[in-house]
């Protein structure tokens, strides 16, 4: 019987392999990374699609002769760098590159600024004062194509309703051709794109001072530490990380502006208000040069690249000293 009872023990799995993890797709480890997987695939197929596909054609493109000659016999010969030292080397270059800092650093200034006083502003408890933190969503709402319409008209030298106001002032009977004087329609356009930076400058930053709690200004007020004070030593060391983002995501955005220059003064007059955006769609959809267009398109990007990495590295730097 003892005998009987020890070979049957003896044949019994070891008490060790009834814990052991299941391997291949039963694990749980592997199940729930092949989750992770699947909700990433979705998102990783849109961004190889939408963003580097055509980042990848466009500097395909720069390298090649591309006009709409290829569109026919599909030949589009190699040039290697011919593309770029056109582009580089065109007298209006120097100009558009110059307009375009003088454009980003303006409109920047402008919306940020003004953003960030009026989102201070509507950090006080008043009346109405969500029904006007709703209205400033107005010019963000608006399509950029009515925008710029709408300014167009205000902005008319004969008939806009600025000029008309400015007339209607005494001893004042100017009438500036805002869009029409290569000395004011750059400033009509970087005031114009203020305008419409104001409220994501304004939300973003509303925001990050709501996530800023109000023991700090409490502590602080008992120290002495009110008005600019509070703002200086409280608000903006908090608020810096928020300020980042809205600093890299307009100057991003900035450098791209196309359609409010093309719908105010299209480049003009005399290219006052070219920047290197509306010159690559000058190469590109005007003059058919696609392979001159994606060059200035792709040193448009590398200067946006490179102002990204230089912030965020000076930012990061500050924040750690």
């Amino acid at each position: 019987m003892t005998g009987t009872v020890t070979a049957s023990a003896g044949t019994t799995a070891p008490a060790g392999a009834a814990r052991e993890r299941p391997r291949g797709l039963r694990s749980p480890r592997t199940r729930e990374r092949a989750l992770e997987l699947a909700f990433l695939a979705p998102a990783a197929l849109y961004l190889l699609l939408f963003f580097a596909y055509p980042v990848g054609k466009n500097v395909v493109m720069s390298f090649q002769e591309y006009t709409t000659r290829t569109f026919f016999t599909g030949e589009a010969p190699w040039v290697g760098l011919d593309n770029y030292a056109a582009v580089l080397g065109s007298s209006l270059f120097t100009q558009a590159l110059l307009n375009t800092v003088l454009f980003t650093v303006g409109s920047i200034l402008g919306q940020f600024v003004l953003g960030l006083a009026i989102a201070v502003f509507f950090q006080r408890r008043f009346p109405l004062s969500g029904l006007l933190r709703s209205l400033l969503l107005l010019p963000w709402l608006v399509p950029l194509i009515v925008t710029s319409a709408v300014w167009r008209w205000m902005l008319d030298q004969d008939n806009g309703v600025i000029n008309r106001a400015i007339g209607a002032l005494p001893l004042l009977d100017a009438r500036p051709g805002w869009l029409t004087s290569t000395s004011l329609a750059l400033l009509a356009v970087v005031v114009v794109n203020i305008w419409i930076g104001i409220p994501f400058n304004t939300t973003i930053l509303y925001g990050g001072l709501q996530e800023i709690p109000e023991e700090l200004y409490e502590a602080g007020s008992l120290d002495g530490a009110t008005g600019w004070t509070a703002f200086r030593h409280i608000t903006w060391p908090l608020l810096r990380p928020v300020v980042t983002v809205v600093l890299v995501l307009g100057v991003v955005y900035t450098l791209k502006v196309l359609d409010i220059i093309l719908g105010l003064t299209g480049g003009g007059p005399a290219n006052a208000t070219q920047t290197l955006s509306t010159q690559s769609y000058e190469l590109s959809f005007r003059q058919f040069d696609f392979g001159q267009g994606a060059a200035l398109g792709n040193v448009l990007i590398v200067i946006s690249l490179v102002f990204a990495v230089v912030y965020l590295r000076a930012n990061r730097r500050a924040v750690d000293e």
